[in-house]
């Protein structure tokens, strides 16, 4: 696992079902490549990711805000606990290559920022539109992408 690329899959717990579909596609076409799906392991876009890469057979690494690594969503292979809250996000983060955003709301916006502080690519869905983030038209453009400036950056 240690050479394969991970995509760290951000956004909201309770997003709408248009972001659930398109998070799970994400986890779809991330499996379909060979990558690692990084979430935060919790609901809503990480556990639509998560379903996704897992119905593809991929691995999900899932890093979680609280002590009980048995909270992870049902989809995630490693469940790590962290019991740090939400500074877990700069662990997702670290732990991914690149970052793709679907949807989201203030603890999304704390991982693109650590994303964009520690020279992550962040590639949004219906995500902020803020300087840094690379708007992209959905599912398969945004894993394109990510996939691209993964291999360049760290081939």
């Amino acid at each position: 696992m240690r050479d394969k690329i991970r995509i760290g899959v951000i956004g909201g717990s309770s997003p709408p079902s248009e972001a659930l579909e398109q998070a799970f596609q994400v986890g779809r076409l991330i499996a379909r490549a060979g990558a690692v799906l990084v979430c935060g392991g919790l609901g809503g876009v990480m556990e639509a990711a998560s379903r996704g890469a897992k119905e593809e057979g991929g691995t999900v690494i899932g890093i979680l805000p609280g002590q009980d690594f048995q909270a992870a969503n049902p989809y995630v292979d490693i469940p790590i606990a962290t019991a740090i809250g939400y500074l877990r996000n700069a662990l997702v983060v670290l732990n991914s290559h690149v970052l793709i955003a679907v949807d989201g709301s203030y603890g999304t916006l704390t991982e693109i920022s650590y994303g964009l502080i520690y020279g992550r690519k962040v590639f949004g869905i219906g995500t902020w539109e803020i300087p840094g983030v690379i708007s992209t038209s959905g599912p398969q453009q945004a894993v394109e992408l990510a996939l691209k400036e993964a291999k360049n950056a760290y081939s």
